[in-house]
C-alpha cells in the first residue's frame, strides 16, 4: 500500500510524509504539487536519507497530463534524473511523456538505481486498459500503471478482471477512480497488482475514490484479503457515508471470520447483479433505490420479503442463485421484544413508507395490537388494512394511551424541517422507539425523556437488521455488543466533528 503525499511547500510535504509512516513505509512524493520541484529534491533526500526503511516513487505529471507540473517534458526528465540520485525507488512517468521522450532520454532513467513506473490515466471514463498496456509494454519498465475512472460497478469488475489476467506477465499497477472505482481499491492486490494507493489522512486525497491508508489497513484489512475471502457489501445510492462498513467488517474481525464488506454505489440492479454474480458476491445488504427493483432477479424470497414488497438482504447460495431476505423486521422486533412482550401490546407507528411497513407487518405478526398514522392518510389506510392493523386519527391519538410510540418518518432527521411528527402534548406512551439515528437523540426521544418516558435510539434498529443480515450470511450468531460499540463510537465522532465545525463557524462571523 502506498500513500501517496501532496504538499504546497516542502515542509508541508515531509510533514505529511512523517504523518504517514505509521501506516506504511511506502510513499508517493506527488512533486508536481510543489512550486519548484527541482529545487526541492535535496530536502525531499535529506528525508530519505534519515528514513532508510521508505520506498518512495518520485511523480512530477505535466499539466496537460492531469498533474500539476507547468514545467516542459525536459524539466519534467530533470526533476525524475534529480530523484533517482536522491534515494528515491521508483520514479513515474506518464506514457504521453514517455512517447515524447527520445531514445537517450529513456536510457538515461533506465540507466539508474531506481525502478522506472510508465503510467496510463484516464480521468473521464474505463476505458480499455489493453490498448494502453501495449503503448506501455514497448518502453520495457519495471512496472505498469494502468488508471481509469469508474462510472460502475461493472467497469471495476472489468479492470480487476484484466488485472488477474495480465498481472502474471509483469509488475502490474490497476485502479480505477471514483466511487464506483472503491472495489478496485480495496479488491486490486487480491487480483495481482503489485501495489494500491492510499491517501494519508481525509481531505488529502490525491485522485477521486481514493481512501485513507488507515481505512484500507483497519476497516478493509486489505493486506489479509486473499481468494478465501468472502466478499459482501451495502449496494445503492448514497453508500459513500454508509456505516454498514464499520459494522460489518468489524464483525467480521471479531469473529473471525475470512470476509470484507465494501461499498458498492449503484443505481442500477443489472450493474449489481453483473458484480454479484462474476467476482463473485456471496451476500448483499441492498439499500435505496434497489430494495424494490431487485425483487425480480432473485430466486426466491423470504415471507417477509414478499409480503413486504421489499428486499435489504441478498445471500448467494451454494447452487449460484440469489435469495432475498428483510432483517429491517428483525432491527425493529428484536430491540423492543428485549424490553416488553409484544403479544397484545398497543402500538401506534407514525409513517407510512418503507420503515413503517416493516414495523406494521413485523408487530402485527408478533401478536401487537398496530396502529397506524401517517400525514398521508390513504397511505395508512391501505397499510393497515393490507396487514391486519388500523388506521387512526389524530383525535384518537390524543384521546389513547399507547405502550409503544414508533417514529418511522423522517421527522427529526438531521436537516429534515420537521423535528416532531407529532406535538409532544398529543400522544401518551410508555416507551418511544423513534427509527432516526442521525442525531443520535432526536428532538422525539429528547421530548419523551423530559416526560420521563423509556426511550430506544434509532441506532438499535441500525445494529440488529445488521445482525441479522451477518446471521443470515455466516450461520453464526453476530457480536451485537461489538457491532454496536462502533457505530455509537462513529456516530459520536462524527456529531462531535459537526458540533466543533458549527462553533467555529458562528465564531467566525
Amino acid at each position: 500500500m502506498c500513500v501517496a503525499l501532496r504538499g504546497s511547500t516542502v515542509p508541508e510535504l515531509l510533514r505529511h510524509a512523517e504523518a504517514a509512516l505509521p501506516e506504511s513505509q511506502f510513499l508517493e512524493f506527488r512533486l508536481d504539487s510543489l512550486e519548484n520541484p527541482a529545487a526541492s529534491i535535496p530536502a525531499i533526500g535529506k528525508f530519505l536519507g534519515a528514513h532508510k526503511e521508505v520506498v518512495a516513487i518520485a511523480t512530477c505529471r505535466r499539466k496537460q497530463n492531469g498533474g500539476g507540473f507547468a514545467g516542459k517534458l525536459s524539466e519534467e526528465l530533470k526533476v525524475l534524473n534529480s530523484a533517482t540520485q536522491a534515494g528515491f525507488s521508483i520514479v513515474d512517468l506518464e506514457i504521453e511523456s514517455a512517447e515524447e521522450c527520445s531514445d537517450q532520454e529513456l536510457e538515461l532513467l533506465h540507466n539508474t538505481d531506481a525502478s522506472l513506473l510508465i503510467s496510463y490515466h484516464d480521468f473521464h471514463k474505463a476505458s480499455d486498459p489493453e490498448p494502453a498496456f501495449t503503448r506501455i509494454q514497448r518502453f520495457e519498465p519495471e512496472f505498469i500503471k494502468i488508471v481509469s475512472t469508474a462510472h460502475s460497478l461493472t467497469d471495476s469488475l472489468k479492470l480487476l478482471k484484466w488485472i488477474k489476467e495480465r498481472s502474471g506477465d509483469v509488475q502490474l499497477v490497476g485502479i480505477a477512480m471514483g466511487e464506483a472505482g472503491i472495489v478496485s481499491r480495496i479488491l486490486s492486490l487480491r487480483a495481482g497488482s503489485s501495489f494500491t494507493f492510499a491517501s494519508a489522512s481525509d481531505g488529502a486525497e490525491t485522485a477521486p475514490g481514493q481512501l485513507t491508508a488507515r481505512t484500507l489497513k483497519e476497516l478493509y484489512q486489505i493486506e489479509q484479503i486473499d481468494q478465501a475471502t468472502r466478499i459482501y457489501g451495502v449496494a445503492g445510492n448514497p453508500v459513500a457515508h454508509s456505516l454498514s462498513p464499520l459494522m460489518q467488517n468489524s464483525a467480521f474481525h471479531r469473529e473471525r471470520v475470512n470476509a470484507v464488506y465494501l461499498p458498492l454505489k449503484t443505481e442500477s440492479v443489472q450493474d449489481l447483479l453483473t458484480l454479484a454474480r462474476q467476482l463473485p458476491l456471496s451476500g448483499i445488504s441492498v439499500t435505496m433505490p434497489l430494495k424494490q427493483q431487485v425483487l425480480s432477479a432473485l430466486a426466491n424470497v423470504d415471507p417477509l420479503t414478499a409480503k413486504l414488497g421489499a428486499c435489504n438482504t441478498i445471500r448467494t447460495g451454494a447452487d449460484g442463485n440469489l435469495y432475498g431476505f428483510n432483517t429491517d423486521v428483525a432491527g425493529i422486533v428484536r430491540p423492543l421484544e428485549r424490553r416488553l412482550s409484544l403479544r397484545g401490546a398497543r402500538v401506534l407507528v407514525l409513517g407510512a413508507g418503507g420503515a413503517a411497513r416493516a414495523a406494521v407487518y413485523g408487530l402485527v405478526d408478533k401478536g401487537a395490537r398496530v396502529a397506524v398514522w401517517s400525514r398521508k392518510e390513504a397511505t395508512a389506510r391501505d397499510l393497515a388494512a393490507s396487514a391486519g392493523a388500523a388506521s387512526i386519527s389524530r383525535q384518537q391519538i390524543a384521546a389513547g394511551e399507547f405502550d409503544v410510540l414508533i417514529n418511522a418518518t423522517p421527522c427529526g432527521m438531521h436537516g429534515n424541517a420537521h423535528p416532531l411528527p407529532l406535538e409532544t402534548e398529543e400522544w401518551k406512551a410508555r416507551l418511544v422507539f423513534d427509527l432516526v439515528y442521525n442525531p443520535l437523540d432526536t428532538p422525539l426521544l429528547k421530548a419523551a425523556r423530559a416526560r420521563g418516558i423509556a426511550t430506544i435510539q434509532g441506532v438499535e434498529m441500525f445494529v440488529y437488521q445488521g445482525a441479522r443480515q451477518f446471521e443470515l450470511w455466516t450461520g453464526k450468531p453476530a457480536p451485537e455488543s461489538e457491532m454496536l460499540r462502533v457505530v455509537l463510537f462513529a456516530l459520536h465522532k462524527a456529531q462531535a466533528h459537526e458540533a466543533d465545525a458549527s462553533n467555529k463557524e458562528q465564531k467566525a462571523h
